[in-house]
């Protein structure tokens, strides 16, 4: 889906529409949730601070998220989904892999089941969705964001290579911002270039992703489209573009990162006894502290007493740090479920 959270502020409210929106808080600790394409245009990013945001955009509009209407259009959305296959699996609640092998209808073609997607999509919700189609799920995957918004993209096994070697190396789904500072840094920016370098070479800079680099970068993804893949975690991160080196950034970014996290906690309507601290600094250097508490976090004051714990038990002295990230992990499950009724009802 196209700016999902956004897009439904904008078709719910007609005030809205041609208009840079954000959903989530204007408070100066408040991040930006989801932005539509109209901030977009002004640099506004999800997970950004609402306060750049507002530097960014002066005529940004915030808006309060309304879980329960993103739920309710997305449900309809998957449901169009299992008309046309049985092989589906969600990436998000606005995005999923559809794996259309078996083409239920018999239509015959990947590219007109995705259009017929597409167009069911905008007749039943009135919102866009743009769609990748390919042979594997990485490629599947980069074609999406290629024509966004309301746009759809083809990458044909004959054209992969090429598609492949042009492309920067930071928009690469699997490589992050971090990973695309470190190629650079060692003369990597497009696929083209990554595809010069070895396996072995790959693995001794980058790890096991290594593996993984040396097979997207010739568009190689064995990975099957696997329905119903049970959720382990929920977590935020940022990589910062300012290395952080005073306590009360540090304090105040993380403060950000719970909020969003339990904004996702509350989401996806699900909560979890471990939290982990995630710490990577300047160097690349990276640690991990995490704490597994008797009950579930049922509320924003028990998420942010556990992650100051965590905080305080780092030697974070002295530090410059680049990257900071929040997870919360061993979640609630259907076998303990009964345990955690009404979680996050008002």
């Amino acid at each position: 889906m196209d700016a999902f959270f956004a897009s439904v502020e904008q078709l719910d409210n007609p005030e809205l529409r041609g208009k840079p929106v954000a959903v989530g808080g204007s408070s100066d600790r408040s991040v930006v949730a989801a932005a539509s394409y109209e901030a977009r245009k002004y640099g506004v990013r999800s997970a950004m601070p609402s306060v750049i945001a507002k530097r960014l955009c002066p005529e940004l509009i915030f808006v309060r998220h309304n879980f329960e209407r993103y739920n309710e259009i997305s449900s309809a959305v998957f449901k169009i989904f299992t008309e046309f296959t049985d092989v589906i699996e969600p990436l998000s609640i606005d995005e999923a892999f559809l794996d259309v092998t078996t083409d239920i209808k018999k239509i015959g073609s990947g590219t007109i089941i995705a259009e017929k997607i597409r167009k069911n999509i905008k007749q039943t919700t009135g919102l866009t969705a743009s769609a990748g189609v390919s042979f594997n799920k990485f490629l599947a995957k980069m074609a999406s964001d290629i024509k966004k918004p309301d746009g759809m993209f083809v990458i044909k096994p004959d054209d992969a290579q090429k598609f492949i070697d042009g492309l920067p190396v930071e928009r690469f789904y699997g490589i992050g911002k971090v990973t695309a500072v470190k190629m650079h840094k060692l003369g990597i920016h497009t696929g083209f270039d990554l595809r010069q370098w070895d396996m072995e070479s790959l693995i001794r800079n980058f790890g096991k992703a290594g593996e993984f680099f040396f097979d997207i970068a010739r568009g190689i993804d064995e990975r099957p489209v696997e329905p119903d893949q049970e959720r382990k975690s929920v977590g935020t991160e940022i990589t910062y573009s300012k290395d952080l080196t005073t306590r009360f950034e540090i304090v105040a970014e993380l403060y950000k990162l719970e909020k969003e996290l339990m904004e996702r906690l509350e989401h996806a309507q699900t909560t979890g006894r471990t939290i982990t601290v995630k710490i990577k600094f300047s160097d690349f250097r990276q640690i991990t502290r995490s704490h597994t508490i008797n009950t579930y976090i049922n509320d924003f004051n028990t998420l942010h007493r556990e992650v100051t714990a965590i905080r305080k038990s780092m030697d974070l002295e002295g530090e410059r740090i680049r990257l900071m990230g929040v997870t919360v992990s061993n979640l609630i499950t259907e076998d303990n479920a009964d345990r955690q009724l009404h979680l996050f009802e008002e």
